[in-house]
């Protein structure tokens, strides 16, 4: 009957305080992600900060803080694994980071309640909200900007449309032209396009380009028998 030994009304009265306010501050985040349609809504945010407080609450009834303690730090690390399930990388582009991080905010609040910290668990909700409210419109009005290609840190991919008896050879005098231009390429890579072209792209990383130069390049190959197209473009990624 080690149950009726463990049974506390006031431990369990604190328990239900604890996990109930893991649950409404895990739930306002979720719903905040669940209306932008995000892979981690309501019902996993809500999960994760109720899951922190239990594990938490129950190392600090079993063991006191020090318990508590040693149970935070296995939350943070789990939450980690939890996290990384919902980022993907789809070529060089990487989505879902936010999420993560907003999964280990629900932790930090569940973990504060967990803890009866429940002040603290208010103002980590509050703060993970603000990050994913009031900073949204920043980002979208930086976003919205012209790139100055001098002080971003920008990607530019270069693309030659052509026959595919020819890829082999554009892709080396591709590299060349890159190669003369003090252009590092990255990564090179090539595919069909279509029933009988191929498209052969190089990813190159500088601080800064001269667009006239490239623009120059993709003329001088799309000079080339068997070119159709030579193209260039940059994207900011970070």
């Amino acid at each position: 009957m080690q149950f009726i030994e463990n049974f506390n009304a006031a431990s369990l009265l604190d328990s239900f305080v604890s996990l109930s306010a893991a649950f409404i501050l895990g739930s306002l985040i979720g719903v905040e992600r669940q209306i932008r349609q995000r892979t981690a809504g309501l019902r996993t945010n809500t999960l994760v900060a109720v899951g922190a407080a239990v594990f938490v609450d129950m190392a600090d009834r079993l063991h006191g803080a020090d318990g508590a303690v040693r149970v935070v730090a296995y939350v943070v690390s789990g939450i980690g694994f939890l996290g990384a399930g919902a980022i993907m990388k789809e070529g060089a582009n990487v989505t879902g980071l936010n999420t993560a991080a907003t999964l280990w905010g629900s932790a930090a609040v569940g973990a504060c309640a967990g803890a009866d910290l429940l002040g603290e668990a208010f103002l980590a909700a509050l703060f993970v909200l603000a990050s994913n409210t009031l900073l949204r419109p920043v980002v979208n009005s930086i976003n919205r900007r012209p790139v100055d290609e001098e002080s971003a840190e920008a990607v530019y991919r270069f693309y030659v449309i052509c026959q595919r008896p020819v890829q082999s050879h554009l892709r080396e005098r591709l590299l060349e032209l890159l190669e003369q231009a003090n252009y590092p390429v990255r990564d090179v890579g090539q595919h069909a396009f279509g029933n009988a072209d191929a498209e052969v792209e190089a990813t190159l990383y500088a601080t800064a380009v001269d667009a006239d130069e490239l623009d120059r390049i993709a003329a001088e190959l799309e000079k080339q028998p068997g070119v159709s197209q030579a193209f260039w473009n940059a994207s900011n990624e970070d």
